[in-house]
């Protein structure tokens, strides 16, 4: 009975060391830049030129690199990245030293949608709130419902009232998150 107990708990332990090899911990600063789709990367591996490539991330996340082929980068920080290039590259080459830059951001976009008066897809480059999305789109038109305007965010519905945030100085101006939509009726 010992003996099935001791061999059953060892099999569960190779089965997590197992999943987290595949699914390796998240990074541990949440705020860290996450590679997204259409960003355009600059990787270089030192003392080889043929290595060396600006590339855009794909539509499915992935690049595309010399001896290793598809890699996926979506998701990942660029040194969570360069982790994963190295562990490739080292299959062929002793002790590679990969580096990972981000040379163009766009994967970062939102939509407004509304009363206002431009709406359409923004690309953004650092972090903006609600109100610097409606100040991209020019503004509000004479239309709009100020205190009905909603935020999709995945699954969520999230109100956000405008006058309130301009009345607080902000405080209830809401951060973007890539892929956010903004609805002013």
């Amino acid at each position: 009975m010992k003996r099935a107990l001791c061999c059953a708990g060892a099999a569960m332990l190779f089965a997590v060391l197992a999943a987290r090899a595949d699914n390796p911990e998240p990074d541990p600063d949440p705020a860290a830049y996450r590679i997204g789709v259409e960003d355009v990367l600059d990787i270089a591996v030192r003392n080889d030129d043929h290595l060396q490539k600006v590339m855009p991330v794909r539509p499915d996340g992935k690049i595309s690199m010399p001896l290793i082929n598809d890699v996926a980068a979506a998701g990942l920080t660029p040194m969570q990245l360069r982790d994963t290039l190295r562990d490739k590259y080292s299959a062929y080459i002793q002790n590679p030293d990969v580096s990972v830059i981000v040379r163009e951001i766009h994967s970062f976009k939102v939509s407004i949608l509304g009363n206002v008066k431009m709406p359409g897809r923004y690309e953004l480059k650092g972090k903006s709130t609600v109100l610097d999305a409606i100040a991209m789109a020019q503004g509000l038109t004479d239309f709009a419902a100020r205190r009905k305007i909603v935020l999709l965010r995945d699954t969520q519905r999230i109100r956000f009232d405008y006058d309130a945030a301009v009345k607080d100085g902000g405080e209830r101006n809401i951060t973007l998150k890539t892929g956010d939509i903004i609805i002013v009726p």
